[in-house]
């Protein structure tokens, strides 16, 4: 079974309390909160937690509704959920994100979407289906 470390819980705390600078939410950090969510709970729960979550700390930077992407979020942690059932279990997200490397490529989703669909304001607006290949989905 995948488990968050001690750091992971400790870097969600911070960040669901805006306490996380800009500079060191990349897209590694994002792939960070959704493993821990994931580890936590089913993913429909993970991605609206998620989704929850990056609004408020957008809304606690100024930046409102206009910079969240809501297919962005819910693919991307389809993506960490498909890669966490390929891989074996990991204490840590360092860990999941090493035995993982190919999350770290931000192209990844452009797999399964061409990029018109993909960064199309309805696309930002609410889930859109991918038009390249289905995400991989689990129980």
């Amino acid at each position: 079974m995948h488990r968050p470390s001690s750091a992971d819980r400790a870097f969600v705390r911070d960040f669901e309390a805006c306490a996380v600078a800009p500079a060191d939410f990349d897209h590694a950090a994002h792939i960070r909160l959704a493993y821990v969510y994931l580890c936590e709970m089913p993913a429909d729960r993970a991605v609206a937690r998620v989704r929850e979550v990056l609004q408020a700390y957008l809304a606690h930077l100024g930046m409102g509704e206009g910079k969240y992407h809501e297919t962005l979020t819910r693919a991307w942690v389809l993506a960490v959920r498909h890669f966490m059932a390929r891989s074996v279990p990991c204490d840590s997200a360092a860990a999941f994100i090493e035995a993982s490397p190919r999350l770290l490529d931000t192209g990844i989703l452009l797999t399964h979407y061409t990029a018109e669909r993909l960064f199309s304001p309805d696309a930002r607006a609410a889930f859109v289906d991918p038009d390249l290949q289905p995400i991989p989905m689990y129980a």
